[in-house]
């Protein structure tokens, strides 16, 4: 499996950055072919994607074999679709629905194998307006699904997102400091943190007895997707040093979103070879 021999970097790939009109044994190929040793499935905020959650343990378990047949094993997922329903949302309804989503994703990733959650770290809708109240509901809210995620041996890892309650490493330790589980840790977005104009290498420093993976992706001021490798803000090389610093050798994902009008195969494989580099100019391996 790659990433497994003579130290390469084990990275992963995120499964919008290939197209979603193919199939699963396809995609993972292809993550294969690109040179990635695992695949980070997207639970986003789509009916189509939500709907995953509903399937039964033969179809779970059906996507399960390919991935070991394929040798691209999918680790991670990413649950976004928390951000249209924030466990902390002063709306019941929208609340109520993004606890059962939260608890939805748990078991699948259970059944599935995923080792990791990362769950974002909205409290609030966009048109709401983040408070104590929301943050101690995200909060009680959080904490019950880590209740689960421990008895099923889950971990469960927040994101830092856009928004000004959760912008920051800093700023969520204080839910991992409030929760004081070993199930629930730190996935932080280095794009998003520079996006936000933090100092990126203090912030990974804050949390660094709490990061369980890391997802890796350039961005400019305020623009958090769809930047190239290179051409944003982000400095790799001095957070691959950082990284190697607080001595943390997880998994790293690519986060990159697919583009009808590009070769995507050739733009993922770029992005590994490029962040590589990256690693092996920092010596973080």
């Amino acid at each position: 499996m790659n990433g497994f021999e003579n130290n390469k970097p084990f990275l992963g790939l995120y499964e919008k950055a290939l197209p979603d009109n193919i199939d699963w044994e396809e995609r993972l190929l292809l993550a294969r072919q690109a040179g990635y040793s695992f695949m980070e499935l997207s639970i986003d905020s789509s009916d189509k994607r939500i709907e995953r959650l509903n399937w039964d343990k033969t179809k779970i378990r059906k996507l399960r074999v390919i991935a070991e047949d394929m040798e691209v094993p999918i680790m991670t997922m990413c649950l976004s679709a928390n951000r249209k329903y924030p466990v902390g949302s002063s709306y019941k309804e929208i609340r109520n629905k993004g606890v059962k989503i939260m608890e939805d994703a748990i078991k699948f990733a259970f059944h599935m194998g995923i080792r990791i959650v990362q769950v974002a770290g909205h409290d609030v809708l966009a048109d709401e307006k983040s408070n104590d109240k929301t943050r101690e509901t995200y909060l009680k809210n959080l904490s019950r699904s880590v209740e689960l995620a421990s008895r099923l041996g889950v971990l469960l890892a927040i994101e830092n997102v856009e928004i000004f309650s959760a912008n920051s490493i800093e700023k969520i330790m204080y839910f991992i400091n409030r929760i004081r589980s070993p199930w629930l840790q730190i996935y932080p977005d280095v794009g998003n943190l520079s996006a936000m104009s933090l100092n990126v290498l203090k912030e990974i420093k804050l949390g660094e007895s709490h990061i369980a993976a890391l997802h890796i992706k350039d961005t400019v001021k305020r623009v958090l997707r769809g930047i190239p490798y290179g051409e944003g803000d982000v400095d790799f090389i001095s957070v691959f040093k950082t990284l190697k610093e607080i001595n943390f050798h997880g998994l790293l994902l690519l986060e990159m979103w697919a583009d009808d009008n590009k070769d995507n195969l050739s733009a993922v494989e770029y992005a590994r070879n490029w962040i590589s580099e990256k690693i092996n100019q920092a010596g973080y391996l």
